[in-house]
């Protein structure tokens, strides 16, 4: 596989139970594939060690504001995202096959973030909370004053309808 960030070739490097494509003597970036990264994105995992200092050649710049193209995928230009609440760290992610470009030192910088998942997770809840939580609220009161309304109205006709009209006995419906 060619690099995407600086045309390199890849060299694929067994790191613990994944396989890891490794701009070597390049620009140092990183290339998983679908759910590799999660084998190695924290700190008490030792198999991304290994590839903290992966070495590059100081000659080759990569300019970060470049499109990328997937090394795995023909003609697909990679999605640019954060890859945590926290936004500090903005990777490269092919929307065809999952994959992950990393540039040189990004993968340091997402295991320095977060001890575990479940602190990564509790960012994420305060984050979502902080974001939205006001106006989903909102939503929901607004939903549940709703509902209340349309069960009010539903008792008021049970009780101005015949007997005969029993919920679930009429073709066209019931309350």
């Amino acid at each position: 596989m060619i690099c995407p960030a600086c045309a390199n070739t890849l060299v694929a490097t067994k790191v613990g139970e994944i396989t890891v494509d490794v701009c070597k003597n390049g620009c140092g970036g990183l290339w998983f594939d679908s759910h590799e990264l999660k084998h190695v994105d924290e700190k008490h995992e030792a198999a991304g060690e290994a590839l903290l200092n992966t070495k590059k050649n100081p000659g080759v710049i990569v300019d970060h504001n470049q499109k990328r193209s997937c090394p795995r995928c023909e003609n697909v230009v990679m999605m640019k995202h954060f890859m945590s609440v926290k936004r500090d760290v903005e990777v490269d992610e092919c929307a065809n096959c999952g994959g992950f470009w990393l540039d040189a030192g990004e993968l340091g910088q997402i295991r320095n973030q977060f001890t575990a998942d479940a602190d990564r997770e509790k960012a994420a809840d305060t984050y979502f909370s902080e974001t939205f939580g006001e106006e989903l609220q909102k939503m929901l009161d607004e939903s549940q004053e709703k509902a209340d309304r349309a069960h009010s109205i539903a008792k008021m006709f049970r009780f101005l309808c015949p007997s005969y009209y029993i919920p679930g006995k009429q073709k066209w419906g019931a309350f």
